[in-house]
């Protein structure tokens, strides 16, 4: 069975995971993949352990076990279960189609899951007294000016409205771990309406349990 190395916690504001290790359980569910989930401590992500850093270099989450194979950074993680697990294909056939796939995969993870979303995120994971409530507004700021105009503009172009490139894919996985952010932080969306719809779409989807902040950490400990 795989093994998923990521960190979870249960707060009485909600259940909190790592983005990008939220990111490779969507797929494992998307897929039907059995796996268990190894939830590591938040402190490891700071103290960076000897265990930790022989499985990733960086000491950094998710990291994942196949058998024998052990594969890090949530992008490979995810192409390398779209190429292993061919059921329920999450990426499409034609060039252009995966090219723009991976386009936009990739701004969601490093403009918001590495860029504007962590001075929001990090901070839920203390007491709210202790939260660097002007960080955590610099995020926002920069949400509102810079991705959420391009998300609108994206899904804008997309002929059905339904998912970021069409149908469900790699593209919206990132986007996944946004719509768990938000559920959270509860922003007004009321200026990006198409956003906040699809949104609400990909909450609906029975993969978004698995990483849902109303989901505690002992009801998603995997699937067989």
């Amino acid at each position: 069975m795989i093994v998923l190395y990521t960190t979870e916690r249960d707060y009485p504001w909600g259940t909190l995971r790592s983005t990008h290790g939220a990111k490779t359980k969507v797929v494992l569910e998307e897929k039907g993949v059995a796996y268990r989930i190894e939830n590591l401590p938040p402190g490891h992500l700071m103290k960076k352990p000897p265990e930790m850093v022989a499985k990733h270099p960086l000491g950094k989450v998710p990291y994942l076990e196949d058998g024998e194979l052990v594969i890090f950074d949530s992008t490979v993680i995810d192409e390398y279960l779209e190429e292993r697990y061919p059921q329920q294909r999450l990426m499409p056939s034609e060039p252009i189609a995966r090219m723009r796939v991976r386009e936009l995969e990739n701004f969601a993870d490093e403009a918001m899951l590495i860029g504007s979303v962590p001075p929001i995120w990090m901070p839920y994971w203390s007491e709210p007294g202790k939260r660097d409530l002007e960080r955590m507004e610099k995020g926002r700021a920069l949400l509102r000016s810079r991705d959420l105009p391009y998300l609108e503009k994206v899904l804008g172009n997309v002929s059905d409205g339904s998912y970021a490139c069409g149908e469900f894919s790699l593209a919206d996985v990132p986007l996944m771990a946004l719509a768990m952010v938000l559920e959270v932080d509860a922003p007004n969306l009321d200026a990006f309406p198409k956003v906040d719809a699809y949104l609400q779409r990909l909450r609906q989807r029975s993969s978004y349990r698995a990483i849902s902040p109303k989901t505690k950490v002992a009801d998603a400990s995997g699937r067989g």
